[in-house]
């Protein structure tokens, strides 16, 4: 099965937490603090392999989850980090915020990686809050929590050439002959359910990948068939072979055929009028062809098009076929663009942002900042309190409810925890 579209989560690992911790070793009698950082978490990595060819691991399994990093050791030694998890994709795949349809990147190149969600930094122990005026600190800071999102993965092939025409044109058969690739051939009056990819050798040192787009049939540009499923394979393709059936079996009209595939082309995505296009008149041995070749190249020679005459069953003129779509590729720039990268997401998460509301008669201070920061605090411990109170008037906190209109004795809800309000 060909799976080339995953929806999937993934969540980075939380930061260790720093520790409060003391020196007590015999002849250090003044100690002091001696507490290590937290490790940081692991992060999720996606990473685009040649070796792969669909997204079918990711149908069995949606959610990933990153290791957290260790908390904190005494004697200053820091957390184990959480070891990252790095999903492999293949190559082309483009990948999607799932709220904002945004693409966020486009993985085309083999070996590219990409940090998906990224782990929680550390929590910084007790030894690295000691100051002049603050030798002995009770408290340390919590790690970080690690990114996440929920995100689409969508598979569109990089492939050199596509194969496009109607169903039962001979597609598979030119792609077999063509190819070392074995495709299921039948007499299909709908459609190949997956795109088959095979390599055509040239000569020594020259070849190309050649995929055999399936899903175009009248209508694929609104959805019919599995035509819009599909149809994104061929916007990677630098050279797409017209396949037509030259014999007119089945009553259908190969003229008429050529017009209506390049429609749904078109309304799908207008930058494929840009991609060179060969015709190739195929099913030649057999009789009535003899009847339709003049009419094909009478219609598209002149409009600029090369029509090759071609028998996929006989494999007469596929060598000459072969050379002719080698010649146009060293002649046509390596582009892989999509449709979708002019929507690419730059803008990172706000981690640190702080929200300082009057919600009707309260008072709401929240954010991942203020969450880490509380959770850091020692309620019991002065030096953490004041540390606490320092880094509220750091960060604008206490002009801004004053901005508010806060008076003295009234509350203060800080991530859902009741504070009273003193200056």
């Amino acid at each position: 099965m060909f799976i080339d579209v995953a929806k999937i989560s993934v969540k980075a690992g939380k930061g260790g937490n720093g520790i409060v911790a003391w020196r007590r070793e015999k002849y250090e009698p003044s100690g002091g603090p001696y507490g290590g950082d937290g490790g940081k978490g692991g992060s999720i990595v996606l990473y685009a392999d040649e070796g792969i060819r669909t997204l079918m691991d990711f149908r069995y399994k949606r959610s990933y989850v990153g290791e957290n990093g260790e908390d904190g050791r005494s004697k200053k030694q820091f957390g184990k980090d959480g070891s990252d998890i790095y999903l492999k994709v293949p190559v082309g795949t483009l990948v999607k915020d799932e709220e904002t349809d945004k693409v966020i990147v486009d993985l085309k190149e083999p070996g590219q990686e990409f940090i998906i969600a990224k782990g929680g930094k550390g929590g910084r122990g007790n030894a690295k809050f000691a100051t002049s005026t603050r030798q002995a600190p009770g408290f340390a800071e919590a790690g970080t929590k690690g990114s996440e999102r929920n995100i689409i993965l969508e598979l569109k092939l990089l492939a050199d050439v596509g194969l496009i025409g109607f169903p039962n044109v001979g597609k598979s058969t030119i792609l077999s002959t063509m190819s070392a690739a074995k495709p299921k051939i039948a007499n299909y009056h709908f459609t190949t359910l997956k795109p088959n990819l095979g390599v055509v050798r040239v000569e020594e040192e020259k070849s190309f990948v050649i995929a055999d787009i399936p899903g175009l049939i009248e209508g694929a540009s609104e959805g019919a068939g599995l035509g819009h499923d599909f149809l994104r394979h061929i916007e990677r393709t630098r050279v797409l072979v017209h396949v037509l059936d030259a014999s007119g079996s089945e009553e259908r009209n190969p003229i008429e055929d050529f017009q209506k595939i390049n429609d749904e082309l078109f309304q799908y995505n207008e930058k494929l009028k840009d991609k060179p296009q060969i015709i190739v008149a195929n099913k030649m041995d057999i009789p009535s062809s003899k009847e339709w070749i003049g009419k094909i190249k009478e219609e598209f020679v002149p409009k600029g098009y090369n029509v090759f005459e071609v028998s996929a069953a006989t494999r007469d003129g596929i060598q000459e076929l072969v050379y002719a779509i080698w010649n146009l590729l060293e002649n046509t720039e390596i582009v892989y663009d999509t449709y979708d990268e002019e929507f690419i997401e730059t803008i990172a998460p706000k981690r640190d942002e702080i929200i300082v509301k009057k919600d009707e008669e309260r008072y709401v201070v929240e954010g991942a900042f203020m969450e880490r920061l509380l959770e850091s605090t020692y309620m019991e411990d002065s030096d953490s309190l004041r540390y606490f109170q320092e880094m509220l008037r750091k960060k604008g906190v206490i002009d801004r409810l004053k901005e508010l209109g806060i008076t003295e004795g009234e509350s203060v809800f800080i991530c859902d925890n009741e504070f009273e309000f003193f200056e």
